[in-house]
This record gives structure tokens, C-alpha cells and sequence, in this order.
């Protein structure tokens, strides 16, 4: 406008300063000290003030274009390959797809303020929520994992609806391991940390929510601290500490990392082609996490990994610890039965086998049957079915006929007549 200059509270107070110190109510050692300037930029200033008055504390850019200004032709150009391959994109994964496949190198927030421009990205209005406090990070690689799954139509419309499995560490937030299943349920998480544990050792700790797989949550159950579920008894046997949490927030880094790769991964895979469980963990495997790990993963307190690695008597007995076990009681005919099969223990046994005795059965990842006592594995055959009832051959005897006595019987010798008039008589009974 003319006739008027525009000017920011910083430069209107400059002006202020400047003009006392040349009225000679301030000396320019009180006005840096005022501005918390040295005293030789407010002679610099003074100098300015002198030769052009207030126009000359004004930036000389102010209302000109900026000199890095993305030009209207790359502009359209940014807005038409985020249209047409990357609408759904947030603006900082945009930027790094036009940064890695289209060779547009710009800030993210120079993105983001063309996205918003062109409408293709609406900012989120941040909802004040309630205040917790902030956990601090475990101090080193291994002390703590955090672990979930979350499910989602990860290939969009070109595939079913999954699960993913995740593990992010505590200390460094490195995604330790990811893996599609169908479910959530014991064995997809048996198969993950058996193979956890077998490539990276055993972590101090894993961190859960209250998951039917991985608490018991019935109330019976509760009240008796023996009662464990498949993974906790796992976990117990393997020796890696089970901390259960009380809200999805107390677990927060493995939900916000669910929340990006929803964002994130469901794009990569899309880019990709991927649209079975399979591509997709080889994919995870080979190319995305190491990737994702470089970018998000953050320095620990302390150097070093606390991850026990096994040892082989503790490698050979994994299949045995990942198994559903239940315990079974050996009957009269030495026979087991389980899940609706029956099962018959040979005769020579490398440990004593008893009719009443309770066996441990172990279902393993692989469907084989094992039965365990006192430490030994038994040796057993599957029976075709179920064992039939021996039934004794016993004689039906015909119905006995009445007794006749003989006819020179004692007692048909006997005089009733004589015998009743004595009676009578003497009045015995």
C-alpha cells in the first residue's frame, strides 16, 4: 500500500530503540542491551537508520518473491504425479517417492504446502487428549520387545484380509522382526518367536497387551496364579520375562509403528505388485525393513546387545517349547487318547509307565504327537480307532425246575395230621 510500511513487532521495536539512541536518551550500549543485540550491530543499525529511516529496517525481499521459489511449471509438475500415483500419500512419503523415483529433491514441508494448496492433503487438527506420563526408553538393544499384531487389508483389494506380526525393540526402535499370517492366535506366535529366538537369541524381556493369546483374562483363572496360557507357559520355560500391559498406550512405539506401516507398507506393497503373504514377507525381509530400520531407528543409552544366544541343548529343545501341551492320564490298556485319536504306548519304555499316570502330550508346529514323562519321551503308534471292549463268552443256564423230593423222603413220611393235634393239645407253637 502506499504511502505505508510494513513492519513486524521485531522491527517496529528496532525503530523504537534507534530513534531514542539518536535523541540521545539512550546510549547504544543500554539499547543492545535492551535488544539483546552486540553493541556492533545496533551501530550497524544506527548507520541504516541514519541513510534510509524506517524503510531501511524493513527486509529488502519483503513482498518480492523468494529466490528458491518453486516454479509454477514444477509445481504443476509435483501436483501431477502426487494425483495421479501418490494421492493417498502423506506428504513426507510423497516427498520421498518423488525424491527416489522422480529425481524432485525439495523439503517435506514445501511438499506439504503444495499438497495442501492443491488440496490433496487436509491437515489434522490435533484433539487435546489426556495427559500421561512419558515412559523412558530401555537403555540397550534386547532388554525390551514389543510385540502385537495388527490385522488389515494390507494388499487392499488384491488379497485377503491379514494379520501382521511385529516386533519393535524398546531401546533403538528397530523392527526386530515382521511376518503375514492368517491370525493372531498360539501357533502364527509360536512360528514367530521360535524363529526369533533361534536367529537372534532371547531377549530379557517381551512386552504384550492382554490378548487372549497372550494372558489369561477368565476370572476363575485369574484368582490362581498357576494358571497360565500356551505362550505364558512358553515364555516361563524359555526363560524371557512376560510383562503384561494395562492400555494400548503403555505400548505405545509397537501401535505407532502399526500405524505407519498401515500407511506406508500398504503402498510399498502396492508399488511393488505384492499381493500374497508370501511376497510380502520376502519383501519385508530383503528390502523394507532394512530400509525402514536406517530411517526411524534412533541411538541407544548404551552400546552393546543383551540378547542371550542359546545353547544347543537349548536350540534342540525349541520345538518342544513351542508346542500346545496338555496332560493326558494312560489307561488300563496302556493306551492315550487325544484330540479324538487314540494312541497305544509300546511295551518297553525308557522310563516306567504306570495305568493312571499323567502324561504331558506335546502338539508341535509340525503335527506330530509327542507324549513326555518324567523328563522322557515315550514311544508310541497311532491307532486306526478306538479299541474294542473285550467281552467274556459267558453260558446262559436254563431256568431251574421246581425240586420234587422222592418218594421215600423223610418228609414225606411225616404225619402233618398227628403232629398239629399235639399242638393243639399242649399249646406249644
Amino acid at each position: 500500500m502506499d504511502g505505508y510500511i510494513v513492519m513486524s513487532r521485531k522491527e517496529a521495536r528496532y525503530a523504537e530503540i534507534l530513534q531514542r539512541i539518536r535523541d540521545g536518551k539512550l546510549s547504544q550500549k543500554e539499547g543492545a542491551e535492551r535488544l539483546s543485540l552486540t553493541t556492533r550491530h545496533v551501530r550497524r543499525l544506527s548507520r541504516t537508520f541514519e541513510r534510509g529511516g524506517l524503510p531501511g529496517l524493513v527486509h529488502g525481499n519483503r513482498g518480492r518473491p523468494s529466490n528458491r521459489k518453486v516454479s509454477d511449471e514444477e509445481r504443476e509438475h509435483i501436483v501431477s504425479l502426487i494425483r495421479e500415483r501418490y494421492a493417498d500419500f502423506r506428504p513426507t512419503f510423497a516427498r520421498e517417492k518423488l525424491q527416489e523415483l522422480h529425481d524432485i529433491d525439495r523439503d517435506p514441508k514445501t511438499i506439504r504446502a503444495i499438497m495442501v494448496e492443491a488440496g490433496l492433503w487436509k491437515p489434522r487438527i490435533r484433539k487435546q487428549e489426556k495427559h500421561r506420563s512419558w515412559r523412558e526408553r530401555r537403555p540397550c538393544f534386547g532388554d525390551m520387545q514389543q510385540y502385537d499384531g495388527s490385522y488389515e487389508y494390507w494388499f487392499e483389494d488384491r488379497g485377503p484380509k491379514c494379520c501382521l506380526l511385529a516386533s519393535i525393540d524398546d531401546a533403538t526402535g528397530i523392527v526386530t522382526r515382521a511376518v503375514f499370517e492368517g491370525h493372531e492366535g498360539v501357533e502364527p506366535t509360536f512360528r514367530f518367536w521360535q524363529a526369533y529366538l533361534e536367529t537372534r537369541g532371547k531377549p530379557v524381556s517381551i512386552y504384550v497387551d492382554r490378548f487372549s493369546t497372550y494372558s489369561m483374562n477368565h476370572e476363575t483363572a485369574k484368582e490362581n496364579g498357576d494358571t497360565l496360557t500356551q505362550f505364558e507357559r512358553a515364555m516361563k520355560d524359555s526363560g524371557v520375562e512376560l510383562i503384561r500391559a494395562n492400555s494400548p498406550q503403555a505400548k505405545g512405539r509397537v501401535e505407532r509403528l502399526f500405524e505407519t506401516l498401515q500407511d506406508r507398507l500398504v503402498k510399498e506393497l502396492r508399488l511393488a505388485g505384492i499381493s500374497t503373504p508370501d511376497e510380502a514377507n520376502r519383501f519385508l525381509e530383503e528390502r523394507f525393513l532394512p530400509l525402514f530400520n536406517a530411517r526411524f531407528s534412533v541411538v541407544p543409552r548404551e552400546q552393546g546387545d543383551h540378547h542371550t544366544k542359546l545353547r544347543e541343548r537349548e536350540r534342540e529343545a525349541l520345538p518342544s517349547v513351542f508346542s500346545r501341551q496338555c496332560e493326558r492320564v494312560v489307561k488300563k490298556d496302556f493306551t492315550v487318547t487325544y484330540d479324538k485319536v487314540w494312541y497305544q504306548l509300546s511295551e518297553e519304555q525308557p522310563a516306567t509307565v504306570y495305568t493312571g499316570d499323567r502324561v504331558c502330550v506335546e502338539e508341535r508346529l509340525d503335527d506330530s504327537i509327542r507324549f513326555r514323562l518324567h523328563g522322557k519321551y515315550l514311544r508310541s503308534c497311532q491307532l486306526p480307532e478306538r479299541p474294542k471292549r473285550v467281552v467274556r463268552n459267558v453260558t446262559t443256564l436254563s431256568p431251574r425246575s421246581p425240586y420234587t423230593p422222592a418218594k421215600d423222603h423223610p418228609w414225606r413220611k411225616f404225619d402233618f395230621s398227628h403232629s398239629s393235634k399235639e399242638i393243639v393239645r399242649t399249646g406249644h407253637f
